[in-house]
């Protein structure tokens, strides 16, 4: 069995800010040819501004960081392909404060457990605070916690 997201991320995420970049999510998972290490990372940004875009510049630097960091650790014992960028238009969403910086954009929220007989949320972040995302769907506002959330991302509207 492979490495843990947490182990993963405790290896990554330091040699991402080591970098000068924020980690947003990761992924590691077989695909049809070899096992996928995907980093989305993005630039940090100082209080009440909003970062810029990621460039193929920045991805190569992060991926340079992250590459050195995971041949130390060596967490992963299969072959695998290490891939770096930006986190696009539909942003993972995986800390409360990711939630809490997006508050009035739209998202969409998977649960591991339903919150009032329901595991799928789309609608508009309303705040998130104590380990509690808030999100406006369907006319009405669902308390969220954080631990329960399997999967979240932004909702570009174009």
């Amino acid at each position: 069995m492979g490495p843990t997201r947490d182990e993963l991320i405790a290896v990554v995420e330091p040699a991402v800010n080591a970098a000068g970049y924020d980690l947003v999510e990761l992924e590691f998972r077989r695909e049809p040819h070899a096992w996928v290490l995907r980093v989305f990372i993005d630039l940090l940004e100082a209080e009440g501004e909003v970062a810029g875009g990621v460039t193929v510049a920045d991805c190569e630097r992060a991926s340079r960081t992250v590459s050195a960091a995971l041949d130390v650790a060596d967490p992963i014992s299969a072959r695998y392909a290490l891939e770096v960028s930006s986190p696009g238009l539909d942003r993972p969403l995986r800390r409360l404060s990711d939630f809490h910086k997006y508050a009035g954009r739209r998202a969409r929220i998977k649960l591991h457990d339903p919150v009032e007989g329901r595991r799928n949320f789309a609608g508009v972040l309303r705040d998130a605070a104590d380990g509690i995302v808030r999100i406006e769907a369907d006319g009405r506002e669902f308390a969220l916690p954080l631990a329960a959330i399997v999967k979240a991302h932004l909702e570009y509207d174009l």
